[in-house]
């Protein structure tokens, strides 16, 4: 017995400490090449990350996960051959097993070809903003991504919640924070007020905010009255649009509503809470902070 624990069940200890040691070197690794990249990608004067940063990011993530995986089961296999268990003999049994586990798994290899396809497809990485729609419907997951693996996507939302959503899972997904993105304001207005000069107001709020050396980084060109959206039997809404750097749209949102509030009030002009193009009151705080 002395033997065998100075023989081979020392290899085993070896091999499970060496496995172990192994993987926490990976982690700390990886750790510290996603973390250079997000230093590079927000460092001196970047506002957003590059896309290309975000693909290393998580492609660094899911590499980080599978080598660990790797690890873990080449080093099972010979702490069972140390152990004197025919690796060979497991090959039939393995077998069935492997078959058995498949029908039962089959939504895990969904989420884990899922996964390879998001990754390699660059459908969104880390510090994305994005709304994901899974399976059966209900509210989307709509927040910041903060880990994609093989398996699963977590997002974090506004209110700082974790949502863990299955790759295998998602049917649809709205990138908020790809190459651009866009503001969209509505304005409602009493019907009874002249739209000429709403218009005229809205635009120079516009030109206010472009050439303003705090929001002339995140506009990507003066924002632009389209006019009225939609007509009411006692208000209309107009709507103006701004073009902004991806993942900024509700900062400038909030940033319009604001002076559109303002510009409106100082012109004599009374005007209900601008919305977003879903009726949504974003930034209701802000505006209501900036009147006061």
């Amino acid at each position: 017995m002395l033997d065998w624990f100075a023989g081979r069940g020392l290899e085993v200890v070896l091999i499970i400490l060496g496995s172990v040691l192994l993987a926490r070197f990976i982690s700390w690794a990886g750790n510290k090449i996603t973390d250079r990249i997000d230093r590079n990608a927000t460092g001196g004067d970047a506002l957003v990350r590059s896309e290309a940063a975000k693909h290393r990011h998580s492609l660094t993530q899911v590499l980080q996960w599978a080598a660990i995986v790797l690890i873990y089961s080449i080093a099972v296999f010979f702490v069972l051959d140390r152990l004197g268990v025919p690796v060979t003999g497991l090959v039939a049994p393995a077998t069935v097993l492997g078959v058995g586990l498949g029908f039962g798994a089959q939504r895990i290899v969904g989420d884990v070809l899922a996964g390879f396809f998001i990754i390699t497809e660059r459908q969104y990485g880390f510090g994305d903003v994005v709304s994901i729609q899974v399976v059966g419907g209900g509210d989307p997951a709509t927040g910041t991504v903060e880990d994609v693996t093989l398996r699963v996507t977590r997002v974090r939302s506004a209110n700082g919640e974790v949502v863990t959503v299955p790759n295998g899972q998602i049917v649809k997904v709205v990138n908020l924070s790809r190459d651009w993105a866009r503001a969209v304001v509505d304005v409602p207005v009493p019907s009874t007020v002249d739209v000429n000069r709403v218009n005229e107001i809205l635009r120079e709020v516009g030109r206010e905010a472009f050439r303003d050396p705090a929001m002339r980084p995140l506009l990507l060109d003066p924002p632009t009255v389209m006019g009225v959206e939609t007509l009411g039997l006692d208000e209309v809404n107009v709507r103006v649009v701004a073009r902004t750097l991806p993942g900024k749209q509700f900062e400038v949102g909030r940033d319009l509503r604001v002076r559109i509030v303002l510009a409106f009030r100082n012109q004599g002009l009374q005007v209900s809470q601008p919305t977003g193009p879903d009726g949504s009151n974003d930034g209701a705080t802000a505006v209501q902070e900036g009147v006061r």
